[in-house]
C-alpha cells in the first residue's frame, strides 16, 4: 500500500510541475506576437500568444469611403489569420509542456 502511495505522490508532484510549466508559458505567450496580413499587406494585424489584438495597421491607400466594406474584409481576414497564427503558436508551445497529451481547457 505504501507503494501505490509513493506512486500517488510521484504523479502529483509531476502534475504539480507541469502546471508551474504551464503557468511560465502562458505568460511568455503574452509576450509573443504572431501577424496576419491580407491585401497584399495594405492591412496588417498583431496578435499576441493569448490571441489579443495588439495592433493594426492599414495603408491609406486602402482607404476608400465609397468601398468601406472592402476595407471591413481586409481586417477581418488579417486579424483572422493572426488569430490563427497565434493559437497554432500557443498550441505548439503547450505541446512541448504537456508531451502532446492535448489537455483541453488548459490555456
Amino acid at each position: 500500500m505504501a507503494k501505490g502511495g509513493n506512486q500517488f505522490g510521484n504523479l502529483m508532484k509531476q502534475a504539480q510541475e507541469m502546471q508551474k510549466k504551464m503557468a511560465l508559458v502562458q505568460e511568455e505567450l503574452a509576450n509573443r506576437v504572431v501577424e496576419g496580413s491580407a491585401g497584399g499587406g495594405m492591412v496588417t494585424a498583431q496578435v499576441n500568444g493569448k490571441q489579443k489584438l495588439v495592433a493594426l495597421k492599414i495603408d491609406p491607400e486602402v482607404v476608400d469611403p465609397d468601398d468601406v466594406e472592402m476595407l471591413e474584409d481586409l481586417v477581418i481576414a488579417a486579424i483572422s489569420q493572426a488569430t490563427t497564427k497565434a493559437e497554432e503558436m500557443a498550441q505548439e508551445e503547450m505541446g512541448k509542456v504537456t508531451g502532446g497529451l492535448g489537455m483541453p481547457g488548459m490555456f
